[in-house]
């Protein structure tokens, strides 16, 4: 009789984490679609406001969102979350004014630092860049940590094909 009712209760909690994961997934399921939607209208307004403006690149650097120094506007309406976070900002003179802007991670690091480039802009978003005068210098690559020269390595030995990341 006391097996019977050890393995009663085992599924019985068994069971109620299935439930709750089932409905976690469902839930994210739900949310998931709900902010690709959202992302889609905010992509098809980024691209009704783009702007080709040319700018000379004064610095940039990755710092926290409340201290990159946009005004206290732009800092008050961006979510609490993202304030703690860091973002690709770069400081630009455009025109006669010195602007502070959000980078695209994917293009922070082919910014090139006191130089002059054609960007798209849209809004205080760079989405774009191209280098006004000369070629564009290639995006020099990070130095690789230990564990992944030693993958590296291993599959070398191995004779495996390596393992391509973006």
């Amino acid at each position: 009789m006391p097996n019977l009712l050890l393995i009663n209760t085992f599924s019985i909690v068994m069971l109620s984490i299935t439930g709750v994961l089932l409905i976690a997934v469902i839930v994210l399921f739900f949310v998931g679609k709900k902010l690709d939607k959202k992302q889609s209208e905010q992509q098809k307004l980024m691209d009704q406001n783009r702007q080709s403006v040319s700018m000379l690149i004064i610095d940039k650097k990755k710092v926290r969102f409340k201290d990159a120094g946009f005004p206290q506007a732009v800092v008050d309406q961006a979510p609490k979350l993202s304030k703690f976070m860091k973002v690709p900002v770069v400081k630009a003179k455009v025109g006669p004014q010195i602007l502070t802007l959000i980078a695209d991670e994917k293009i922070f690091d082919s910014i090139p630092v006191k130089k002059e480039v054609k960007a798209i802009v849209s809004g205080m978003y760079i989405v774009s860049v191209k280098l006004a005068h000369g070629k564009q210098e290639p995006v020099p690559q990070k130095k690789k940590s230990a564990f992944k020269k030693m993958v590296e390595k291993l599959q070398d030995k191995a004779g495996a094909n390596p393992i391509q990341r973006k």
